[in-house]
């Protein structure tokens, strides 16, 4: 597989097909799990919010994992079983979208999902994982009326490992709107600084929530070599997690009224 320009191997190939079967396929040979990990945090996050049933934006949504995990009550293992099983595999896309439709049961939270890839979103959609989608760069442009008057109903934004390929000037744009609660779970690799930085010129604070999260195992020791050394040019001292085979994230919440840090402490119990 070829590697992007920050050393990690490429998967997006897996992000344009028509539906989930590649993306599962090839993610549980790596250990892929951190929306798993994330998923008590992000029900933690809507249950705290005000709003009596919160509109969640997953930004880098791809096909809906985020909300497929809540709403069908489903563990990452469950799907990967789902989307390798002969059977499964078997089916023709309209016989997939009937069964997945199936097991979705509707409810808090709204989810919708902002992504660059229209066959992932189209099928989220499909499935009754998402309600809304928006399939916008948000990096390049600025959200058209449609697409801001979606991003005016959200609540809380979260993501699983698109921070650091998406910037501040996306999740600025989307601030701007309903003026959001955010959690986003960040490599290591990345900085959220600029993120923190541009979000308070609007009036968030940020805090960070104890502990790491592990993403997924290293797809070849060359891409672990090649990680290790971004993380040393950061100036992250990967002994004992990245060293040991795993890459690593950590969960940062931003709020524009109110305490980032009362929020992240509540965070902090979710298990």
């Amino acid at each position: 597989m070829p590697f992007d320009s920050t050393g990690k191997i490429s998967f997006d190939h897996i992000y344009t097909a028509p539906d989930p079967r590649p993306f599962f396929g090839t993610l549980e040979r790596v250990g892929y799990h951190i929306p798993q990990l994330a998923k008590p945090y992000f029900a933690k996050l809507g249950a705290a919010h005000p709003a009596e049933r919160p509109t969640v934006l997953d930004v880098g949504c791809s096909y809906g994992v985020n909300a497929a995990l809540q709403r069908c009550d489903a563990t990452m293992d469950d799907l990967y079983a789902h989307y390798t099983d002969p059977a499964v595999r078997a089916l023709d896309h309209a016989a997939l979208v009937e069964a997945d439709r199936k097991r979705v049961r509707t409810g808090n939270p709204r989810f919708y999902g902002l992504d660059s890839s229209a066959p992932a979103l189209e099928y989220a959609l499909a499935a009754g994982f998402l309600d809304e989608v928006l399939h916008a760069d948000l990096e390049r442009d600025d959200p058209d009326g449609t697409q801001q008057k979606l991003l005016d109903d959200v609540d809380v934004v979260v993501s699983t490992g698109c921070v650091g390929y998406v910037t501040e000037k996306t999740l600025t744009r989307v601030a701007r709107g309903a003026r959001p609660w955010m959690a986003h779970f960040v490599l290591r690799m990345f900085s959220y600084e600029p993120v923190a930085e541009s979000l308070a010129e609007l009036g968030y604070e940020t805090a960070e929530v104890g502990g790491v999260f592990k993403q997924r195992r290293f797809a070849s020791a060359e891409e672990q070599a090649q990680i290790l050394d971004t993380l040393s040019a950061a100036g992250v001292d990967p002994t004992g997690l990245e060293s040991d085979g795993w890459l690593y994230a950590q969960l940062y919440v931003s709020r524009p009224e109110g305490s980032a840090a009362e929020l992240a402490a509540v965070l902090e119990t979710a298990d």
